[in-house]
């Protein structure tokens, strides 16, 4: 709770204050709530009197509550909220030296004293009106003797004291007679009102019905209407009103007059409208926001023949290195500078820029010829944004991005069109940024594609909807089968059969692939043990090994040595007849602590391969500290061998590469075999194993099964 008011002056103040706002929204009068405070406040003066009185006077409450009815506080909601106010804040403001327990009964007995006085007054002021009434209705009945059916049919309709407005005129449009409530919402005399035709009164906001309505009624097809109409007052501003337009008719039923009551609703709009501003614009930048531009978006989308729409989607480039390094208000008004380059880029009729969010903004043409405009667009935008801003006093460099979505109305809808601009943003953004680039309809479908696969990613999991195809490792030697690579296959609902390059780097992205992988090594080592427990090993001796590749994800897990130690020990199956596969890459510039778990696993007899080898321009140098017994060639270097004669060079590259891996005791292993003699020149040459299609494909376990037996049956 607040500090009360010091003086006795300034707490009555207080207490005049929260009674006005009280009883201001029951109360029927033209006063402000400002004005009615003051007419409250030497009421509060008087209660205040009373509670603080050596001897109590009943009067002064009573004549309270009669003021009340005076100040047209004459809804019974006033007096329920006028007794609230002095019952909650009437001591709690002016009896702050006294007794409280006193002060209380003797606030309660003031309430009872206003009540009493307000239905007193209330009564009194009811039964004058009743007079006035009769009068009045004497005075009609008297007129109509003496006067016309219209006069009698004008003054009945006339209600000076009316808090609407309302005015008469004839059948021609000619205003007869007009109230002061209608004469004050115009801010002018009676005579500048009543000189005016109801047909002058036309304003451009005007509804397409309205005067179509207007005609009905004074030919006698209608009776009333309501609408909602703005008019021009004297001094050229507008005031809007509720308005409703009734026929009078005479005896006979035949039209005379019409009655147009009004109530304004000036402030009222322009509350609203202030309002339904705040919720379309941008707080920060004053654009249009997502909520506004879609409703734009939509009409354009949706607009006639021949019509077309472009639309240029912006994300700034490096946004957040600003944000984070000077900080969220050095942001803010780079955005306002930006946000006021974009304006000043869309000022051509049928274009608009909105923001929709941290860093991104749209910007809009809409018309016949879009497609020479969006580019022209997407042209003044880049160049808007290359001189620098300065803030705080740094000069930043802006850059963004640009997705160009152009078409012709009718063919999409707003939220394929603005997700089409979004995937082509971040097409311009991988491609280096800085740059506009238009939408692809193939690249949108992979992109869309793309995210489908990844939000069905972990219930596919769940659903086992992965599936392992094995591929023979063949020794160069002597043909026989040592071993198999393991290679996870997704069976989608949709797409059918994903080869593992489709979803591989969603899940390494989403970070699936640890469980994922998790799951391809536990199946892999289960089939390696029921391989050995059917036929043994590979015809030279050992058992058959398997081959599962490690994601980079899966390297940096801290759990990788243990669930690896766990899945041999459950399987049953010897660290030897294990082979990780890591590519080369992700071990480029590998610190110790990421080697070490590879280290550990090596040391216990799993072998480690270096997969991909020759892509990733390591420094060979460094092949002596990793843990790798195992080189396996990237098939990019044996393509030359399917040819005759062989590309020399390829042959060279090829020996050296053997030479260096044997000199460091490491086997290797060659991918991509598909002919006789590809193979037989890499056996010349010295590698190890292969693999390929020259030997088989990737398939299910029972394949290499049968491989195997064939080669143990010579």
């Amino acid at each position: 709770m607040t500090a009360e008011p010091d003086g006795l002056q300034d707490r009555l103040r207080r207490f005049a204050t929260i009674w006005s706002r009280a009883v201001y929204q029951v109360t029927s009068t033209s006063l402000t709530r400002v004005e009615l405070e003051e007419r409250l406040l030497p009421l509060a003066g008087r209660l205040s009197q009373a509670l603080r009185a050596r001897t109590f006077d009943a009067e002064e409450g009573r004549a309270v509550g009669a003021a009340l009815v005076s100040a047209h506080c004459t809804d019974p909601e006033s007096l329920s909220r006028s007794l609230d106010c002095v019952d909650a804040y009437l001591v709690l403001y002016c009896g702050e030296d006294g007794p409280q327990e006193d002060l209380r009964a003797r606030s309660s007995r003031l309430q009872h004293a206003m009540a009493a006085g307000y239905a007193g007054a209330l009564r009194d002021r009811t039964l004058a009106e009743q007079e006035a009434i009769a009068w009045a209705a004497q005075s009609a009945r008297s007129a109509v003797a003496e006067a016309l059916h219209d006069s009698e049919a004008r003054f009945r309709a006339v209600f000076e004291g009316a808090a609407i407005g309302i005015g008469i005129a004839d059948l021609d449009g000619n205003i007869l007679q007009i109230n002061g409530a209608l004469q004050r919402m115009f801010g002018g005399s009676e005579q500048t009102v009543r000189g005016r035709s109801v047909t002058d009164w036309t304003h451009p906001d005007d509804a397409p019905q309205v005067w179509k309505l207007y005609e009905e009624l004074v030919r006698g097809e209608r009776d009333h209407y309501h609408v909602e109409k703005a008019f021009y007052r004297p001094d050229g501003t507008v005031l809007w009103t509720n308005l409703t337009v009734s026929l009078l008719r005479d005896a006979d039923g035949r039209p005379q007059y019409q009655l147009a009551l009004m109530e304004d609703t000036t402030e009222r709009r322009l509350l609203n409208l202030r309002l339904r501003y705040e919720a379309t614009h941008d707080a920060l930048t004053g654009l249009p926001n997502r909520t506004l531009f879609f409703e734009r978006l939509e009409k354009a989308v949706s607009a006639g023949e021949g019509q077309r729409f472009g639309l240029c989607y912006l994300d700034l480039d490096g946004f957040k290195t600003i944000n984070d390094s000077l900080g969220h208000a050095a942001g803010d008004r780079l955005l306002v500078e930006v946000a006021d380059r974009l304006q000043s880029c869309a000022t051509a009729p049928g274009e608009m820029v909105a923001r929709l969010g941290g860093d991104e903004f749209v910007a809009l043409t809409t018309g016949p010829d879009t497609e020479a405009e969006v580019d022209d667009l997407a042209a003044r935008i880049m160049h808007a944004l290359v001189a620098p801003v300065s803030v705080e006093g740094r000069e930043l460099t802006v850059r963004g991005s640009i997705g160009i979505v152009e078409g012709p109305a009718g063919e999409r809808g707003p939220a394929e069109v603005l997700r089409s601009a979004d995937i082509t943003m971040y097409r311009a953004k991988s491609a280096g940024g800085n740059r506009f680039e238009l939408a692809d309809p193939e690249a949108d479908l992979k992109a869309i594609t793309r995210h489908g696969l990844t939000t069905a990613l972990p219930a596919a999991l769940d659903r086992s909807e992965f599936f392992i195809e094995y591929q023979p490792l063949v020794h160069l030697g002597d043909g026989s089968v040592r071993g198999a690579e393991a290679l996870v296959r997704w069976l989608h609902p949709q797409h059918g059969v994903l080869g593992p390059d489709r979803f591989i780097p969603l899940a390494e992205h989403t970070g699936l692939i640890v469980p994922l992988g998790r799951w391809v090594l536990e199946q892999s080592v289960r089939q390696a043990r029921d391989w050995q427990e059917q036929y043994g090993g590979h015809p030279a001796g050992g058992p058959l090994r398997i081959n599962v590749n490690l994601s980079p994800c899966q390297l940096t897990h801290p759990g990788l040595v243990q669930d690896t130690v766990d899945i041999l020990e459950r399987a049953g199956l010897e660290p030897e007849a294990l082979c990780l596969e890591v590519t080369e890459s992700a071990l480029i510039g590998a610190d110790d602590d990421l080697l070490k778990p590879l280290r550990r696993l090596a040391e216990m007899g799993v072998d480690i391969a270096l997969d991909d080898f020759g892509t990733g321009y390591s420094n060979l140098a460094n092949l002596r500290r990793l843990p790798v017994s195992i080189l396996k060639l990237d098939r990019s270097f044996t393509q030359g061998m399917q040819q005759f004669p062989a590309d020399p060079v390829d042959l060279k590259i090829v020996e050296g590469i053997v030479s260096l891996a044997h000199s460091l005791d490491l086997t290797v292993t060659v991918e991509g075999v598909e002919t006789g003699a590809q193979a037989e020149q890499l056996r010349i040459l010295g590698c190890d194993t292969a693999q390929g299609w020259y030997y088989a494909r990737p398939g299910p376990p029972e394949r290499l099964h049968d491989l195997a037996l064939a080669d143990a049956t010579g």
